[in-house]
């Protein structure tokens, strides 16, 4: 028996580890599985002689574990309405509250969750 562990940057939350959990399991060759969403890693456990440690590595990348999170950063300015994008920021301020700035952005549906999520793939349909 082998052992291999992998940083998981994407691995954020205990529905990831149950995903990471259920797709590493169903590989012949892989003993156990100990994913830490605390600690965003993968502890792998496998037998050489069935599966190597690139096919188990191949399969976290693919479903999206091992990449940075790809997390949108909030520019230095303020936003106007752009046209080209359609994204823009609505900012109000309030006489008693003073300082405080509330703000919302409007984000269009692209088809996919606002945060990428690995393992959380768009609802299927099924008839």
């Amino acid at each position: 028996m082998k052992t291999k562990t992998f940083e998981a940057p994407a691995l954020y939350g205990d529905h990831h580890v149950l995903e990471v959990r259920r797709i590493l399991l169903a590989m012949e060759g892989v003993i156990d599985v100990y994913a830490s969403s605390a600690f965003q890693t993968i502890q792998v456990t496998f037998d050489p002689e069935k599966i190597q440690e690139g096919d188990i590595e191949a399969r976290l990348r693919e479903a999206g574990y091992l990449d940075e999170l790809p997390v949108p950063a909030e520019p230095g300015g303020a936003i106007r309405k752009a046209e080209d994008d359609g994204i823009y920021r609505h900012t109000a301020v309030y006489e008693t509250v003073k300082n405080t700035v509330a703000f919302a952005q409007r984000v269009p549906y692209s088809g996919r969750p606002l945060w990428p999520c690995p393992g959380m793939g768009a609802v299927k349909v099924e008839e």
